[in-house]
């Protein structure tokens, strides 16, 4: 190589960092000890510094800073930058303590460094001493400096000293303005956020991509669709329409206000959509329920070459949880693995979250026992998982580990719904009352709706209707839709109408649109015989236009969702399905079943309460998953109503008959059917 000068040879360091190249690096530093002589210039020391800094090579890094006969305020800034860079936080703050022992001023560029290490480390009295010493050294008027002490406050949690800094700041960069406009919708001040935006343009700035998409972020936690259509506006009158990441923040906020229609037409005006694009896509569709395209556009953008990353496969495996579809959400897994991103903690939170809804509680065990951390949403997610299946014994065995000072981990809202709702579906009153006493006075955590239906669902199903009532009266908010459905669901299972005609009134003065309330009580009247006030309140229904939504169950089986209804004929396989019907129910009347016809909701001959309830969905999805699903598989089915008692007691005896594990999900839990058992031990 012919000879280099001193500054051609930092302009090949330079060129390993932008190339990300260790092994150029040390080529060129071979170069460097090769052609010049000891000791080198001091903006040598510094760039080879700066080269195993930036490039995570600490120990070379603090190599060559010990052979550095004159270190530099330069020198040790490139140290400190390269350790934040590279997310070695405390070692930067380590750096800059060994800077001021070497008796080296900090300059504007250290003190960024630094305020940014002790915000990333969540440390206020390291921010506060580093805000000390950049007042001492004149530095804090700086707008670079100022902006990073802001940036560094609002990430440790102090607001007030955040909103001081920004208030007292003698000059503003648009960086600043950024900051305090993404820290604030951070922090849940989303109000806040849109009112810096409106002096921000008072004050004659123009916005960049950052800022639109921040304030898109506020529009969106706000959930104030009209300013937000109005900056859509503003974005397409400034040119920023053709940027990728404003486009992104623009279907982000049109997912979060459900407007899932306006986020496709952004996503399809993108030319070139980044992976950022398509989980956001994803995200949408699922916020707003649309699971099977979210599914769909998954397998489109595997199809394009998009590799999974850990937002896209979280969003996609919660979809396969809506759809209560396990192999697809077992794929999804599978990709997620190949990805190296099922250690990611909202992947494996979503994958526990979904194995729960599918049913698959041993799935859900693994996953959560093989996540390398968990945060809380992990917690509840378990703890959800074992209430689908009624285990109260489980979740509160749970909640008591995730609550132990080993974990340490502090339940939130949604941990008492979940705990609370496995007591419920297992009937255990004085467990889950014990739980519910504990939320205020041992959390500190103010009971809501939510526990409060909890708790009357508890109390119901274990019979204790009168006293389920007693408590609504006593209770010191207004009692929701959630809180009087759960009385009047006990009043139906329990027989008593008197008691659930009070609980009915009271929905239809919440609620009077929703026909589930007006079938529940028709249907509890028919139960106990009262044929004429069932057939009355079918009457207001119609009278007043409410129409009562079917009830329908499906199986997935061959890559199809098959759906039924009751009395179903329309299958292209019905003549299979009805032989199949028939050799079940004479093996069944052979082992002594007898149907229970009060579940036969109109009032007929007791003949034709018989086939009645025998052609329930449920049975004829279970018909179609014998005929079409191998012996060892286990049959799932999914009803989109609480599943009648009849059918529970058919799909028991079908179990044994047969010799299958059958898994049935209705509206309010699962099902495990194996050997004339179920898993709900005959109480749902």
């Amino acid at each position: 190589m012919p000879f280099l000068s001193a500054n051609s040879l930092a302009y090949l360091v330079e060129s390993a960092v932008s190339a990300q190249c260790s092994r150029f690096g040390r080529a060129a530093h071979a170069q460097i000890v090769k052609t010049l002589d000891n000791p080198l210039p001091s903006f040598i020391y510094d760039h080879l510094v700066n080269l195993y800094s930036k490039l995570d090579l600490p120990h070379s890094a603090q190599l060559v800073l010990s052979l550095t006969p004159n270190r530099s305020v330069v020198t040790w800034t490139s140290l400190i930058a390269g350790s934040v860079q590279n997310g070695r936080f405390i070692s930067a703050l380590l750096h800059f303590s060994n800077m001021r022992r070497d008796s080296i001023q900090p300059n504007d560029f250290t003190f960024p460094c630094a305020f940014k290490a002790s915000g990333s480390l969540r440390s206020p009295l390291a921010g506060k001493q580093l805000h000390a010493l950049a007042v001492k050294a004149g530095q804090i008027a700086d707008v670079f400096v100022g902006c990073s002490a802001f940036d560094m406050y609002s990430k440790t949690g102090l607001t007030y000293e955040a909103r001081k800094i920004f208030d007292e700041m003698p000059e503003r960069n648009i960086a600043t303005w950024n900051a305090y406009l993404s820290n604030s919708v951070l922090e849940g001040r989303y109000e806040d956020a849109l009112t810096a935006f409106i002096v921000f343009r008072h004050e004659g700035w123009e916005p960049n991509s950052i800022t639109f998409c921040a304030f898109l972020n506020s529009c969106a936690g706000a959930s104030n669709l009209r300013l937000g259509r109005q900056l859509h506006g503003f974005v397409l009158q400034s040119g920023f329409e053709a940027d990728v990441s404003v486009a992104n923040g623009l279907i982000d906020f049109y997912g979060k206000c459900h407007q899932v229609g306006c986020s496709e037409i952004i996503f399809s005006g993108i030319s070139k959509p980044n992976n950022v694009s398509w989980c956001s896509m994803v995200a949408s569709y699922v916020q707003n329920d649309d699971v099977e395209k979210a599914c769909m556009l998954f397998l489109r953008a595997r199809k394009e070459g998009i590799e999974p990353r850990d937002v896209m496969v979280s969003s996609v495996v919660s979809a396969c949880a809506g759809l209560s579809g396990l192999e697809v959400g077992r794929g999804v897994h599978a990709l997620a693995v190949k990805a190296c991103v099922e250690g990611n903690i909202f992947v494996g939170s979503a994958l526990v979250d979904m194995y729960g809804k599918c049913g698959s509680i041993e799935d859900a065990d693994r996953a959560f026992d093989e996540m390398p951390e968990r945060n809380l949403i992990t917690w509840n997610a378990m703890i959800g998982a074992y209430a689908h299946q009624g285990r109260a014994d489980m979740a509160v065995a749970l909640f008591d580990k995730m609550t132990h000072a080993s974990y340490g981990v502090a339940p939130n809202y949604v941990t008492f719904v979940c705990v609370l709702s496995a007591c419920s579906r297992d009937g255990s009153v004085n467990v889950g009352m014990e739980i519910f006493e504990s939320m205020r006075g041992r959390y500190g955590i103010e009971p809501g709706a939510e526990h409060y239906a909890c708790v009357v669902d508890m109390l119901g199903r274990a019979g204790l209707v009168e006293q389920a009532y007693e408590f609504i009266k006593k209770m010191p908010i207004r009692p929701t839709v959630s809180v009087w459905g759960a009385l009047l669901g006990a009043c139906k299972m329990f027989a008593k109408p008197e008691l659930g005609k009070i609980a009915a009134d009271n929905l239809f003065e919440l609620d009077p649109l929703d026909s589930g309330n007006h079938v529940l009580l028709s249907n509890m009247f028919a139960s106990a015989g009262r044929w004429e006030e069932a057939t009355l309140v079918r009457k207001e229904m119609n009278d007043v236009g409410i129409k009562k939504g079917a009830g329908c169950s499906w199986i997935t089986a061959g890559n199809a969702v098959h759906l039924f209804q009751a009395k179903d004929t329309s299958h292209d396989r019905n003549s299979e399905i009805q032989m199949m019907l028939a050799e079940l129910r004479r093996k069944m009347k052979a082992a002594g079943y007898i149907p229970d016809t009060k579940f036969a909701l109109f009032d007929l001959e007791e003949e034709e309460k018989v086939m009645e309830v025998w052609y329930h969905s449920e049975k004829i999805a279970l018909a179609f998953g014998l005929i079409v699903i191998p012996p060892g598989v286990p049959i799932r089915i999914t009803k989109n109503l609480r599943i009648c008692g009849d059918c529970h007691s058919a799909i028991k005896f079908i179990s044994g008959i047969v010799g299958r594990e059958i898994i049935v999900r209705d509206k309010n839990r699962f099902h495990r059917f194996r050997d004339n058992q179920c898993s709900c031990r005959d109480y749902w």
